[in-house]
């Protein structure tokens, strides 16, 4: 997400790649990660995007950028969506996990 909000902020009508938050969860092997360290590298994390929403300027907040699919996004969008997101995998990580 560093990506999307820099390049947002720093290239007008950015289009922004795309991230299959699932392939990555694959590939990575989120099941077996130790929950320990993935919570200390999740609050890392946090740190450094609330320190790159921080830097954002008072002018920069409405610039826009643009998903693969044509959608439009902004700086302040894009936030909103990253504070969304984290109560809505809590939840995920809460639901019963079908058995195959």
């Amino acid at each position: 997400m560093f990506w999307a909000i820099s390049s947002a902020v720093t290239l007008p009508d950015h289009l922004a790649s795309n991230w299959d938050q699932d392939a990555t969860a694959i590939e990575d092997d989120y099941a077996s990660q130790d929950a320990q360290i993935a919570a200390l590298q999740l609050a890392e994390a946090a740190g450094l995007l609330a320190d790159r929403f921080d830097a954002v300027g008072a002018d920069q907040w409405e610039r826009r950028g643009f998903r693969s699919d044509g959608s439009i996004f902004t700086v302040e969008s894009l936030g909103r969506y990253l504070m969304h997101d984290p109560v809505h995998h809590l939840r995920d990580v809460d639901a019963e996990v079908p058995t195959y």
